[in-house]
């Protein structure tokens, strides 16, 4: 009898593991293995790396103050704007390719492209900038300001546009300006030590960074260094870049050491100075990583290696912070007094910025996985933004979810082609180049 037993329920233990393939469920056959397939690019979860951090659902009677979506124009920023805050954009939600060009350049891409009177700026790692017309579809000036001697050297650009202006930094310790339209070099210095930030303009001061965590401003007309302001050197490098943001007339610098600075732009004076690495061991392990500043009103925000610092940008005074870390690649954005990002550890997060409670917390994993009833397995996010007061996270792997604002996954689809570059939103369109190196844009 004991024998019947071990052999009946070894059985339902393999008929449950063959549910997949045997259909017995309703609708299984034609639901199940299509949404098998259409994540079979998502990598297994690592089981020794599961959050720790715990669910949080959002109270049924919480209502978000939701305003009308804003049209865009020009992506004149890597991050947008001077706050490296991104808006609540329109788009018109069809995903159809409207649009896509011939191959741009045969190099690699980098990740950020800029969008001003109907041009596209990009950058590759052989140093050219690529201007291609939407109007007039091709590229309209390809420009590269490196000599021969540079030609094997990877080149990492930092730009920023401004009136037909380009302003670039380079990790050769070059800063240049380019007229797009009349095709034409209007300054170019040497400064010797790798540029390693963003660029930000403020009046006609461009405000940028070395890798030796020196703060400059220049003269934007000429490119002589007007100010510079020295901050703590480190003799270890990581993958941490210099970040900058703006907020009316103060720009917020966080360097590779964690330290974050206030400075006037108008005296260059600092204001406030606030160090959010803790540990004084100086190693690979403990040196700062995080995210970019992000700036709305009175709130900055921050991430450091496990915390997300909630900061008022005026005094320099911490409001309170949050116990996880952000994910460093994905930008958080900051909407109506409310934080949404995604963590570290792959939460969905929302916070009430104004008195820091957390209106919800979901692990996208198992978000996607209830969604699509299959096993939880591990995504790998590239973006995040907000269109028509929804968040849409878009996937290494080309797919896009769209959550309602309180966390609920609306739908989950394919882009019509597979996504490189972080996604610009201009008139209701969303344009990014794809893996082929073509522009894309969906409309």
């Amino acid at each position: 009898m004991k024998l019947f037993y071990i052999l009946l329920i070894s059985i339902l233990i393999q008929s449950c593991s063959f549910d997949n393939k045997t259909g017995i469920w309703k609708n299984e056959n034609t639901i199940t293995k299509k949404k098998n397939k259409t994540f079979k690019d998502f990598k297994s979860i690592n089981l020794l790396n599961q959050s720790s951090e715990e669910t949080i659902p959002i109270e049924k009677n919480y209502k978000f103050q939701l305003r009308p979506a804003s049209n865009n124009f020009n992506w004149n920023d890597i991050y947008y704007d001077q706050s490296n805050n991104l808006k609540n954009f329109k788009y018109d939600e069809n995903y159809e390719l409207f649009f896509k060009s011939k191959k741009i350049s045969r190099n690699e891409l980098n990740n950020f492209t800029l969008f001003e009177d109907n041009h596209i700026i990009a950058t590759d790692s052989k140093g050219n900038l690529i201007i291609f017309s939407i109007n007039e579809d091709k590229i309209i000036s390809k420009y590269n300001f490196y000599k021969k001697k540079y030609k094997k050297i990877k080149k990492e650009l930092n730009i920023i546009v401004e009136n037909n202006i380009i302003y670039i930094s380079d990790n050769l310790g070059y800063l240049y300006s380019y007229n797009y339209k009349t095709n034409k070099i209007l300054w170019a210095k040497k400064y010797e030590v790798a540029f390693s930030s963003n660029l930000k303009i403020f009046k006609n001061k461009i405000i940028t960074t070395n890798q030796n965590n020196y703060l400059f401003y220049f003269d934007k007309y000429s490119g002589e260094i007007l100010t510079t302001i020295p901050t703590e050197e480190t003799l270890i490098k990581n993958n941490f870049k210099n970040n900058l943001s703006l907020n009316e007339n103060l720009t917020f610098f966080i360097n590779t050491f964690g330290s974050l600075y206030a400075i006037n732009n108008d005296t260059t004076n600092l204001v406030w100075f606030l160090n959010l690495n803790k540990s004084i061991d100086i190693n690979p392990s403990n040196l700062f990583n995080g995210n970019q500043i992000i700036v709305d009103k009175n709130n900055l925000v921050i991430s450091s290696n496990q915390n997300t610092h909630i900061i008022n940008q005026k005094t320099g005074q911490m409001l309170y912070k949050k116990n996880f870390a952000l994910n460093s690649s994905i930008r958080p954005i900051i909407l109506n007094d409310h934080l949404f990002t995604i963590t570290k550890k792959n939460f969905l997060t929302a916070v009430n910025l104004k008195n820091g409670k957390t209106i919800y917390s979901y692990n996208l994993n198992s978000r996607i996985a209830e969604y699509l009833k299959i096993k939880k397995r591990d995504a790998d996010f590239k973006d995040l933004i907000i269109l028509n007061n929804k968040i849409m996270i878009i996937l290494q792997n080309s797919f896009v979810i769209l959550f309602k604002i309180n966390g609920e996954i609306e739908y989950i689809r394919k882009l019509p082609t597979n996504i490189k570059t972080s996604p610009m939103i201009i008139d209701k369109s969303l344009i990014f180049i794809d893996k082929k190196n073509k522009i894309s844009i969906l409309n």
